[in-house]
């Protein structure tokens, strides 16, 4: 979130839950389009050699301009690949058909089409890209919310919904701020936490569903335009200022301050990543440096003789924006948080959660033998604290409360 590698680390992938089970709804359920509800692409697959596709009804491949190509008949899957000659299908039996620069595919009576085994709500475009195929899904904004909400908070329980109102408030206006962002690749959004997590059918529950209807067509706009809209897992008690990690975020509603309970407590206390450890042998250290420091220029270094390893700055939220790594007699400086996560990464190779850290060096000046870094958090703390946001919801706030409490000065707007 810059976006969204680093930006959204949603609070699904840190709870051990079982999604729901996918339930098709019918069309009469389905949230309907108003005549001014923005559309939105949202790329599934890039850069792939093949895709899956098909439906549990008739799904109707054509042409960009309509014209009609073929229909994969109810329940079957085809396959779609890139080839040198273009996009080519294979159905049943292994016929395969001519080739095509791209394909739209519309399936019957507003149901569900299958994309690599998963159910998606709109239609789908499949284009040819520089290393294989896109496929882009096609839907209206709100339900593509569906698939966003609960795919970014996990299972919620009812006194946790305004936390829920909140996402669905916040994710709308990044995909408002956001439009076209990837227009060259032919969609608007990555279905990743490159900038959103989107699921599809398989990611929605009915509280999710609940919060995207009761915030419909609702966004955060500042002077009138939405809001830079960044969101993250967990502050560990104190939100950063925009400037801290993204170039050119220095924002009225984009600041630092205490997320803390009249008692003192954090609301995000209640995280798994509120405080974490991080520990690495002097060999793991040396591995991972190797791998992941920065070498400018390609100069020789030697990371046997791994002397220091410091932080030399902070952020004034007390986050960690430069590291020293001193090396052979030669140091490398790294600046910038997104940089630091990237360059001192886990033993298993994962980033780093958080740079609000400390360190403590075994070995330092001579060979450094053991590494610990003691952290509070995870993503990088600006903007809307997701499990700040839960621990708000159980204290009572509404959803308003919550999102003037990230954003201050921000207006809640209803753009259809």
């Amino acid at each position: 979130m810059r976006r969204h590698l680093l930006a959204v680390v949603g609070l699904a992938g840190l709870l051990s839950c079982t999604p729901a089970a996918v339930t098709v709804r019918q069309p009469s359920d389905l949230p309907r389009p108003s005549s001014s509800e923005t559309e939105i692409k949202v790329g599934l697959v890039v850069g792939a050699p093949s895709a899956t596709l098909g439906g549990t009804t008739p799904v109707d491949i054509t042409e960009p301009d309509g014209s009609p190509v073929t229909t994969i008949p109810a329940s079957q899957t085809w396959r779609v690949s890139a080839r040198a000659t273009g996009l080519v299908f294979t159905g049943a039996g292994g016929l395969s058909s001519a080739a095509y620069d791209a394909l739209t595919l519309v399936p019957a009576a507003d149901a569900p089409i299958w994309v690599n085994g998963k159910p998606y709500r709109g239609r789908v475009e499949v284009l040819r890209d520089r290393t294989g195929l896109t496929v882009v899904n096609r839907l209206p904004m709100e339900s593509y919310l569906l698939g966003v909400v609960s795919a970014e908070m996990g299972r919620r329980s009812s006194s946790e919904h305004a936390a829920l109102r909140a996402q669905a408030v916040v994710s709308r206006t990044y995909a408002f701020r956001n439009l076209r962002r990837w227009r060259s690749q032919g969609f608007d959004l990555y279905a990743t936490v490159s900038d959103q997590a989107y699921g599809g059918i398989g990611a929605e529950t009915p509280e999710g569903r609940a919060a995207v209807s009761e915030t419909r067509g609702r966004v955060l706009t500042y002077d009138g335009a939405p809001i830079e809209a960044f969101y993250y897992s967990t502050c560990g008690g104190r939100t950063a200022d925009g400037y801290e990690v993204f170039r050119g975020a220095s924002r009225p509603y984009l600041r630092s301050g205490a997320d803390v309970a009249p008692q003192g407590t954090a609301y995000c206390s209640i995280s798994p990543r509120y405080h974490w450890r991080e520990e690495w042998s002097g060999s793991s250290l040396r591995a991972v440096l190797t791998r992941y420091l920065p070498n400018p220029g390609g100069k020789s270094r030697n990371l046997d003789r791994l002397a220091d390893i410091r932080v030399t700055h902070r952020t004034g939220s007390g986050r960690v924006d430069q590291l020293m790594v001193s090396t052979g007699g030669s140091e490398v400086r790294v600046d910038g948080q997104s940089n630091i996560r990237q360059v001192l990464r886990t033993p298993g190779g994962d980033l780093l959660r958080s740079t609000a850290f400390t360190l403590v060096v075994s070995g330092a000046g001579n060979s450094v033998s053991h590494l610990v870094a003691e952290g509070s958090g995870a993503g990088h703390g600006v903007g809307l604290c997701q499990w700040g946001a839960v621990g708000r919801a159980r204290a009572g706030q509404g959803h308003e409360e919550i999102l003037a409490a990230y954003y201050p000065g921000t207006r809640l707007e209803r753009r259809y």
